[in-house]
């Protein structure tokens, strides 16, 4: 794939963009890439209903974006780790580093008015689909990379078109920036590669109870369903450009899931600089999602970013499109198709996407 192209910049948006790569992870030496065989993503017999989405720091920026933009089909809810309100950039650089990692006040009442708009215009999906949604915020009581503020925005920002009994909001885990886990990772503290840390508290399974309400205990020995890693290029609307997409993505598969079973989706999103190039597969067989996905039937969606995007960063600012935060971003439209291919066996007519390997 051709590497991702952009305007020229000045020596102030060099700086800038610089200072954004080292806001959200500490540069590390890059891991070796994961090496698995791809396979197809396969169609399987999915309750489109049920279908979630959660992420880290720029994972959680992307996980409000399709919430929003495509809440016709992730109205069952959201979380968000280390993340902020819906379009909190506008389309900067500067916004992205300064007030949207709680340096500033963000301007919620204009972000709303936003979203209103861009919906009214159909440039995103009906407000109403976030109505009974159930939404998960998390922020580390330590974080000194996102801070805690940030989260308090996002909440305050989904106040608005959620059932306010339906929103959590985490923020006594004494954690760093970074994903946090009650058994894998680094110490609570640690900013360091693969950025999980084990902080005595169990994130995926306290996010994933409260989207989908009381689970099957997770899996407590060898699991018996598989990771699989496909090719993403296939799932991107226009090739000419990676939009900052690898070409490979990751998906658990639980083996009731593809004995015919009805399951559920759930995309898990990685942070800046945690994809398979840099960290290799930690994120995906670490984090905590698998041993609960095998247990009660939900497939997890591990997207990944490549080497064109910004410190391997999910776009929320603008960096791949100006258009990141609408529907017809390409980041979310492909992301969108790899869900349209994994719920293929039970609809009439492959999605856009299901030409992808």
């Amino acid at each position: 794939m051709r590497p991702l192209t952009h305007s020229p910049l000045t020596n102030t948006q060099r700086g800038t963009i610089a200072f954004a790569a080292i806001a959200f992870a500490v540069l590390t030496a890059s891991a070796s890439v994961f090496a698995n065989t791809p396979t197809p993503l396969p169609r399987l017999n999915i309750d489109r209903a049920q279908t979630t989405v959660s992420g880290i720091s720029s994972g959680g920026y992307m996980a409000v974006q399709l919430h929003v933009a495509y809440s016709g089909r992730f109205s069952r809810g959201v979380a968000a780790i280390a993340g902020g309100p819906y379009n909190c950039a506008e389309n900067s650089v500067l916004n992205g580093v300064i007030r949207c990692l709680g340096k500033t006040e963000i301007p919620v009442d204009t972000l709303v008015k936003t979203t209103q708009q861009w919906a009214q215009e159909g440039l995103i999906d009906p407000l109403a689909n976030m109505s009974n949604s159930r939404v998960y915020v998390f922020s580390g009581a330590n974080d000194s990379v996102v801070k805690p503020t940030t989260s308090t925005s996002l909440v305050s920002y989904y106040q608005r078109f959620v059932t306010p009994a339906n929103v959590v909001h985490k923020q006594d885990v004494p954690a760093e920036h970074g994903w946090v886990s009650d058994d894998s990772g680094n110490a609570c503290s640690s900013k360091d590669a693969p950025y999980i840390n084990n902080c005595g508290f169990d994130l995926a399974g306290a996010l994933l109870q409260h989207l989908y309400g009381t689970l099957q205990p997770r899996r407590a020995g060898v699991l018996q369903g598989r990771l699989i890693t496909f090719e993403q290029t296939g799932f991107i609307a226009d090739a000419s450009k990676d939009w900052g997409l690898g070409e490979r993505g990751m998906a658990f598969v639980p083996k009731s899931c593809s004995d015919g079973a009805q399951c559920r989706i759930h995309v898990a999103l990685h942070g800046c600089k945690q994809n398979l190039s840099e960290v290799g597969d930690a994120f995906a067989r670490n984090a905590g999602f698998n041993r609960w996905a095998d247990t009660n039937n939900i497939v997890v969606l591990y997207p990944q970013t490549g080497k064109g995007a910004t410190n391997g960063c999910w776009d929320w600012w603008g960096y791949a499109s100006k258009d990141y935060a609408k529907k017809n971003a390409p980041q979310m439209q492909a992301i969108v198709a790899m869900i349209d291919r994994l719920s293929a066996a039970n609809t009439t007519t492959a999605a856009a996407g299901a030409t992808g390997k």
